[in-house]
């Protein structure tokens, strides 16, 4: 199974990303553009593991420490570079909890042998790649400068500032993904809560 770890976002802010997509796909008419049903924001991948790895994962990180935290999705950018574009995101502006919880899915992960991360977390939601370009926020010996999403960027140049508002995160799944013709296919294996008492551990006021 080729799996990750990702928080799920809610359905108003999917809507929101739902109709702009709508209203600029045809300026980057050539990218693979991320249909609104699969977005997520990826915290681990994890790749290729046996059906026993779920099992011994969902025992090391059923009780995270960790309270429910806000995210605010706003802002858009490229990877790697505006003048070598291989995605288009959108923003993500959060505490710390978000860089603790993919440090704690990094952690678990690397108790089961899958390699720990060598570059920083960075969090963002994909929207759209070249065709036939890596998903990777990091730079390539491929990347060069290119033109993919030049219209695209003289639309967004021309708009107000996005903004697709804030959700409270108070869980997160262990996926699947599943590779076909029409892209790939993500199914929820677990589900992991944030814990309010975490959050009440945590306060100096409660003790």
């Amino acid at each position: 199974m080729r799996l990750f770890i990702a928080l799920d976002i809610d359905e108003a802010i999917r809507n929101r990303i739902a109709r702009f997509l709508e209203g600029v796909r045809g300026f980057a008419p050539e990218a693979r553009w991320v249909r609104e049903e699969s977005l997520h924001v990826t915290l681990k991948f994890i790749g290729e593991k046996p059906a026993e790895f779920v099992t011994s994962l969902k025992n090391l990180i059923s009780n995270l420490p960790l309270p429910p935290f806000p995210i605010n999705f706003r802002g858009f950018g490229f990877f790697p570079t505006p003048k070598s574009p291989r995605v288009f995101w959108a923003g993500i502006q959060a505490g710390p909890e978000l860089q603790r919880l993919a440090a704690a899915a990094d952690n678990a992960t690397a108790q089961l042998g899958v390699p720990t991360e060598q570059h920083p977390f960075s969090p963002h939601l994909t929207l759209a790649r070249k065709s036939g370009a890596s998903g990777s926020p990091h730079r390539d010996q491929a990347d060069h400068p290119n033109k993919a999403f030049q219209r695209l960027q003289e639309r967004l140049a021309a708009m107000p500032a996005l903004d697709f508002g804030t959700m409270t995160a108070r869980e997160f799944f262990l996926y699947q993904s599943q590779l076909s013709r029409t892209g790939s296919r993500y199914t929820k294996l677990e589900r992991f809560a944030l814990s309010e008492e975490a959050r009440a551990a945590a306060d100096p006021h409660n003790s």
